[in-house]
């Protein structure tokens, strides 16, 4: 079976939780590096679509990744208001395949680890 599994914000270690066939990794930054995928892309999700076709992938991750996007963005460029925590959980929606995975994991409130990092931007709650 050739199963693919797409990490997003990967930074220097994509993770494979379903232990895909092909892995895929997704960061903000232009260069793999040495990290060990099949493919490599860069985007920026606050604002970018996932450069991957429709139904491409059996599952996706996001280690720590998800508190970084911003529930609400004012792009003066566009006029308008952006919505990038809703419009990259479509995205990930688009990118599965029916009956697709997606594994998240993130500091949630009221743990304090949620409120260390001055990049984190979007609170998730345990509900």
């Amino acid at each position: 079976m050739n199963t693919r599994h797409l990490d997003i914000g990967c930074g220097g270690r994509a993770r494979n939780p379903y232990k895909a066939d092909r892995l895929y990794g997704l960061d903000i930054t232009a260069e793999a590096g040495d990290l060990r995928v099949d493919e490599y892309a860069s985007a920026n999700l606050a604002v970018d679509r996932i450069p991957f076709g429709d139904g491409f992938f059996d599952s996706v991750s996001a280690y720590d990744f998800l508190e970084h996007v911003p529930r609400s963005l004012y792009l003066p460029g566009e006029g308008r208001m952006r919505l990038p925590f809703v419009e990259l959980m479509n995205e990930i929606w688009r990118v599965l395949k029916g009956g697709g995975l997606l594994y998240a994991s993130t500091p949630c409130y009221p743990s304090q680890e949620a409120f260390v990092d001055p990049t984190h931007v979007n609170y998730i709650t345990e509900r």
